[in-house]
């Protein structure tokens, strides 16, 4: 396996990748193979855990493009930590084209992976890009009303309003090219847009030691409305859906919906953990080894 820096264009900006090529690709370059296409949550960049997918799959005979969103990481834009949903699609998109044009990839076996709030971009990527191979969506954010419920539920009515104050502040900002930051998480009682007793902990070992831990607070004004349950019906590939039964972030019952609607399209595999527990251990190992299995046996390697 083989990892290099790679860029491509996104609407009037750049965004900055590693690609993965297996070691088969050295060997028989002259074969096409599948390539995977990867992206972070809610304001999380490529170094953030995300390697060790990516190795799994190079592991298994794929390739990997693993990219940071416009305004995080490596990419450029401006403000910096913006999650703009609309921009992020847009750069799935623009990610899907480049890899399909990579030397080695066969441009028909090209899949997307998100976990979390990217887990939802996955899943509308599949509905609206053409030719989407496949698409693996890990404890995925499915329904955004679902989630600001659920922040009522565990912090109450006055963080939603106080998250609702910082986010019109900062969409005042918004035409001056400037942003206004809130904690992307906390501990119970703080403010922050994440603030279930796991997230503090758990988001910040994600990421690492100069993690940056905030974004732009005007998607509290919208995060509700993002809401990709909505495209299942019109995703045409197979998706394999991983659900944290006990996820205090992305509520399940959103990703259950899904998994009915996609009827035999979808595949779905439960884990009895929380939002964060995926990504390291014996919870790692389970959740990678479903989803290797699942893309070698759909997209044929």
């Amino acid at each position: 396996m083989t990892r290099s820096e790679v860029a491509f264009g996104s609407h009037g900006g750049t965004c900055q990748a590693w690609r993965y090529a297996p070691d088969e690709a050295a060997t028989s370059p002259a074969v096409a193979r599948p390539c995977v296409v990867m992206a972070h949550g809610l304001g999380g960049t490529r170094d953030a855990s995300l390697a060790p997918y990516a190795e799994r799959f190079a592991a298994a005979g794929m390739h990997v493009l693993l990219f940071d969103y416009r305004h995080f990481g490596a990419s450029d834009g401006e403000p910096r930590q913006l999650v703009s949903v609309r921009r992020q699609l847009q750069d799935y998109s623009a990610a899907v084209e480049f890899a399909r044009a990579l030397t080695g990839v066969d441009p028909a076996r090209v899949a997307v992976w998100g976990t979390s709030f990217a887990g939802g971009h996955a899943l509308v990527t599949a509905a609206r890009q053409p030719g989407v191979a496949a698409a693996v969506c890990q404890c995925p954010m499915m329904d955004g009303l679902a989630a600001v419920r659920r922040i009522l539920q565990y912090a109450g009515p006055g963080q939603l309003l106080r998250l609702t104050g910082h986010g019109l502040r900062d969409a005042v900002l918004a035409p001056f090219g400037r942003a206004h930051y809130v904690p992307t998480v906390g501990p119970p009682g703080s403010l922050a847009v994440m603030s279930s007793p796991d997230a503090d902990a758990g988001y910040r070992a994600l990421g690492p030691p100069d993690f940056r831990c905030e974004i732009a607070a005007r998607i509290a004004l919208t995060v509700g409305l993002y809401r990709p349950v909505r495209y299942a019906d019109r995703v045409r590939c197979p998706v394999l859906v991983q659900i944290c039964e006990q996820d205090s972030v992305a509520p399940a019952t959103a990703a259950e919906a899904v998994v009915r609607r996609l009827g035999e399209r979808g595949e779905v595999q439960r884990y009895p953990i929380g939002h964060f527990e995926p990504y390291t251990g014996a919870w790692f190992e389970r959740s990678v080894g479903d989803q290797v299995d699942f893309l070698r046996r759909r997209l044929g390697t």
